[in-house]
């Protein structure tokens, strides 16, 4: 009878120990395929996130592209300017917690303070004005100070192009 108990918990035990160990196996595979997608899907996120990146060079591109044309064709008006700078100005306020130096903050109000800009100081704002973009993308003020850069890189190179006209 004590023999029958001892092997009667002891199939009992068995049984429980292989059932946890089926269990057990099961559900490492489980891990093991959900593992595997979440690689799948952070690949797949990854390349996702390099096409918005690309995207919004592309976007950031287009309107530099777009913005400069209208200016240099004399579409934009000079006078419109200070709409736009007194936007752009706004976005000064930001300068404490930006990436950008004390430096560039100070070299973007001083070229903004400027009526008018060479072809290279303009180059040089726009060029400022990516890196507020980059940080600072999600407000509009941004967006306004490279619109204002962009006016300004086509006033300029409408400028230089006179310039070449009349020494001719």
């Amino acid at each position: 009878m004590f023999l029958e108990l001892v092997v009667g918990f002891l199939s009992l035990g068995l049984t429980i120990v292989s059932s946890i160990a089926v269990l057990a196996y099961w559900l490492g595979r489980k891990f093991a395929e959900i593992d595997a997608r979440f690689k799948s899907i952070d690949a797949r996120f990854g390349s996702i996130e390099s096409k918005i990146i690309r995207l919004g060079m592309a976007f950031v591109n287009y309107q530099e592209f777009f913005v400069e044309f209208l200016a240099s064709e004399g579409i934009i008006k000079k006078e419109r300017l200070n709409l736009v700078r007194g936007e752009a100005r706004r976005l000064i306020d930001l300068a404490l917690a930006n990436p950008l130096t004390k430096e560039e903050w100070r070299r973007i109000k001083e070229l903004l303070d400027k009526d008018e800009l060479t072809l290279e100081e303009a180059l040089e704002l726009r060029d400022l004005a990516r890196k507020v973009i980059w940080e600072y993308g999600d407000r509009p003020e941004a967006w306004k100070l490279h619109i204002y850069t962009c006016i300004m890189v086509g006033l300029a190179m409408r400028k230089k192009a006179e310039e070449k006209r009349e020494q001719k």
